[in-house]
């Protein structure tokens, strides 16, 4: 490990941290301030910088193209994406919606705030994601949405999940923030159910500042959901929905998330060789798998995800603690689940062992676009240290609880 060969040099243990400016787990991308610029210049001289000007219908344009569905619905944030796509396809008169409880924290905020409550489902060991079987285990007469998240690795069973929704005549609403490049075999992702959910934040793979949008095939529902982001206006100005608000997405952000779209191949290039980096060094070090992509199909790379099995000396806290002391900015998966956090919403209460079981055991690890290859050889370098040095390094641990106690 560069600069530190004994524990005392560890930052946990009052050393410097291996790096001066954190590395994070997002991806952070900062496009080409030129061709940002050359985008915003399409509103500048429009003189248009709200309500569907140049730069939204070009990346509403840009994106329907690239995830080769039909429409292209922008709004300024993923959130409120989600929040209006569920509120366009839920079954009226029906309460549940289905979700992972091993998935982002506010989506059970997104539900309490449309008057929908969660009913968790387990997720599968091999794909930590929802399917056919885990979903279909938990409808009930008062279904009113299925929400599938795909993992932030990989992609859900789209065709099984598809299936289901078909033969029990339930809504289907892909949550896809994670996965922006990703194919399956069915397609690239974007066209699959009848809509997909996206985000523009700066963490995910196309930064809009912020933003989101939703992707479908349905023209009444991209209609719907265009009125619903605009006070239930349609394009004319006329009152089509007695309800909506105002969500749409600004001019700046859109020149911002088109300057991204730009970099996109050379970007999931980069994330490629960040990947594989990874790759290479975890190899050899004991406890610790790394969650492979599915090269069957198209990956944008832009996760790093390990499991820290039972051969790995330290716990996850443990591990995560001492990271983030040398600026290495590790963070637990989806770590407490859904089921388990402390909520004042109402859920439906459910058991879920398998669950349970992978929230303890996988982490973060950084990538993105302020993270190089470089900086992976030194990470990897810290966890081989930790993993030489457990026995010492869990001792000191245990004296500075026992010091702060």
């Amino acid at each position: 490990m560069a600069g530190k060969t004994r524990i005392e040099d560890m930052a946990v243990f009052g050393g410097s941290p291996i790096f001066a400016v954190a590395k994070s787990t997002s991806n952070l991308l900062q496009p080409d301030f030129a061709r940002f610029m050359a985008h915003s210049d399409l509103f500048l001289q429009a003189q248009q910088y709200i309500d569907g000007g140049p730069a939204v219908e070009l990346l509403e344009r840009r994106l329907a193209e690239f995830h080769q569905t039909a429409h292209c619905v922008t709004f300024c944030s993923g959130f409120w994406a989600l929040a209006l796509a569920i509120t366009a396809l839920a079954i009226p008169g029906k309460r549940e919606i289905i979700m992972p409880s091993l998935t982002y924290r506010r989506m059970p905020d997104i539900a309490a705030w449309l008057g929908l409550t969660p009913r968790f489902c387990e997720v599968e060991t091999d794909t930590l994601a929802v399917s056919a079987a885990t979903v279909a285990a938990q409808i009930s007469d008062d279904t009113a949405l299925i929400l599938a998240p795909h993992p932030i690795v990989n992609c859900c069973d789209a065709q099984g999940l598809t299936q289901l929704a078909y033969e029990r005549e339930l809504p289907l609403l892909f949550d896809s923030v994670e996965s922006v490049y990703e194919s399956v075999a069915e397609g690239r992702v974007g066209g699959i159910g009848r809509a997909e959910a996206f985000s523009l934040h700066a963490c995910k793979l196309i930064n809009g500042f912020g933003g989101g949008y939703i992707t479908t095939n349905d023209t009444a529902l991209a209609q719907q959901l265009a009125s619903l982001r605009h006070y239930g206006m349609d394009v004319n100005g006329n009152v089509t929905l007695p309800h909506g608000m105002n969500a749409c997405l600004n001019e700046m952000h859109a020149a911002m998330a088109l300057a991204s779209l730009d970099d996109i191949e050379s970007q999931v290039q980069r994330n490629r060789e960040r990947y594989y980096t990874y790759r290479r060094r975890l190899v050899g070090v004991p406890g610790i798998r790394l969650l492979d992509f599915d090269e069957r199909h198209a990956t944008a790379y832009k996760n790093i995800v390990v499991e820290l099995s039972d051969g790995w000396p330290l716990s996850r806290e443990q591990t995560i603690r001492i990271l983030n002391a040398e600026k290495i900015l590790a963070r637990a998966y989806y770590s407490p689940p859904l089921h388990r956090r402390p909520m004042d919403i109402a859920s439906i209460p459910v058991q879920l062992p398998v669950t349970d079981w992978l929230a303890e055991r996988f982490m973060n690890l950084p990538c993105g676009h302020l993270v190089s290859p470089q900086d992976i050889e030194q990470i990897v370098d810290i966890l081989v240290f930790i993993a030489a040095q457990a026995q010492s390094i869990r001792a000191r641990l245990l004296e500075q609880e026992q010091e702060g106690a």
